[in-house]
């Protein structure tokens, strides 16, 4: 029973180490490739509002008798009319998720800061006031090259996002490797 168990978990332990490694090098070559990795990503939100929008009409013609059929119409029109402009001018998609990603971090900064001179009586909150600084930061540089990070911009934050989910699942899977093996007889 027990060598089934190691087993498994073993199984378990190698295909995380094995994601974790494809992951960060699908995360290496975003960030190789970051305005395809933009574009590309640009497309997905463009696909997944079209689904989006498609279900909503799904749910409206289904709960019509419920009230607010039109509005929920209206809603997934927007959805689907959203979507397919992304997916016929591409450029300005990006353009427009950059600015939104901009001005999101910005919005976020403020309130962290906010948010840390609130909590500045407790212990360690100046960990809430550094993240409120960075993302400020992060969110100015975007606002002040903008336009001209657009095309690189998303690729390369992507790119960087699963470069650090890949690392992470082979840290784990490291880890776990040395745990089953310190506890083998």
């Amino acid at each position: 029973m027990t060598s089934d168990v190691s087993r498994d978990t073993n199984k378990n332990v190698n295909g995380s180490l094995i994601s974790g490694v494809i992951l960060s090098v699908l995360g290496i070559i975003a960030i190789a490739a970051p305005n395809f990795t933009t574009l590309f990503a640009e497309t997905w939100i463009a696909a997944i509002l079209i689904f989006a929008g498609f279900t909503k009409v799904v749910y409206a013609t289904q709960t019509r008798e419920r009230g607010g059929f039109i509005w929920k119409l209206l809603l997934s029109g927007l959805y689907i009319a959203t979507g397919i402009m992304l997916f016929i001018s591409p450029y300005t998609g990006v353009l427009t998720l950059t600015l939104l990603l901009g001005t999101f971090l910005l919005t976020e900064g403020t309130f962290e800061l906010i948010l840390a001179f609130k909590l500045r009586p407790q212990e360690n909150w100046t960990w809430i006031l550094a993240n409120g600084i960075i993302t400020l930061v992060l969110g100015a540089i975007i606002w002040f090259q903008w336009p001209f990070n657009a095309p690189w911009l998303i690729g390369t934050l992507v790119g960087v996002s699963i470069i650090f989910t890949g690392i992470s699942r082979v840290m784990l899977a490291l880890s776990g490797r040395s745990t089953l093996t310190a506890e083998l007889p």
